[in-house]
């Protein structure tokens, strides 16, 4: 007889309570207290306290003076990190072009530098399989998002413009996160990588460019719109507590 595998307390816990995060069925402003949780999810402590921990590792949850609360997002602070990132970007496919332009000028030197549209080449066949098949929307598709945009600075061959980019996908994810995309933002954002792949490759970085920007200001307006939703859940939880 087969038996079905089992699923971890801590790993149901830490599903229902990022969820919960999500949805807002958990107090914005309310210390997430091992016990209190315990009792809501019907488990020990342990599991709780270990869904804590990947909670608080994946950004989601956030450590105070008096214990951990969930992550509450900061729109001035969310705003400088995407402008931040739109500088990063564009001028990775700034340095595209300028490199194609140096190709076509300067033919005769070997030295000349070249970007890597290997690798666009590759995120844009994945891509193209994602329309084919759209994924469910999880913390993967967030993760292959962000390789796409990465990959783009890659190509352009700058390291530091990638760590840098990196280091703001770290504290813009936490909101990504909690924010899952819709099918039909998963069909526009699909739509529009493979657009500005397809740009690239076929040698108009200049209009990827623009795309690009497009692209990116269009997530930074969805991103701050969802921080300032979880901001007016957190004043709407302090007014009906007061």
């Amino acid at each position: 007889m087969s038996r079905r595998a089992r699923v971890p307390l801590s790993e149901s816990v830490y599903h229902s309570l990022r969820r919960d995060l999500a949805t807002g069925a958990v107090v914005p402003t309310e210390r997430l207290g091992e016990e209190r949780l315990a009792e809501i999810y019907g488990v020990s402590r342990t599991p709780v306290r270990e869904a804590l921990a990947r909670l608080q590792a994946d950004g989601l949850v956030e450590r105070h003076a008096d214990g951990l609360y969930p992550y509450r997002p900061r729109i001035e602070e969310l705003d400088n990190l995407y402008e931040l990132r739109i500088i990063l970007e564009t001028r990775g496919i700034q340095r595209i072009l300028d490199m194609v332009r140096t190709e076509r000028v300067e033919r005769t030197f070997v030295s000349a530098p070249t970007p890597d549209l290997s690798l666009v080449r590759e995120e844009l066949d994945k891509w193209r399989q994602i329309l084919e098949d759209p994924p469910e929307p999880d913390a993967a598709l967030v993760a292959a998002d962000e390789q796409f945009h990465m990959t783009l600075l890659a190509a352009a061959g700058n390291t530091a413009l990638a760590d840098a980019l990196a280091g703001v996908y770290v504290r813009v994810r936490p909101v990504r996160t909690l924010d899952l995309p819709t099918p039909d933002r998963i069909a526009t954002m699909t739509a529009e990588h493979i657009t500005i792949a397809e740009q690239l490759l076929s040698g108009n970085p200049a209009t990827a460019l623009g795309t690009l920007t497009t692209h990116i200001a269009s997530a930074r307006a969805h991103v701050l719109a969802r921080a300032q939703h979880a901001l007016d859940l957190t004043k709407l939880a302090r007014a009906v507590r007061d």
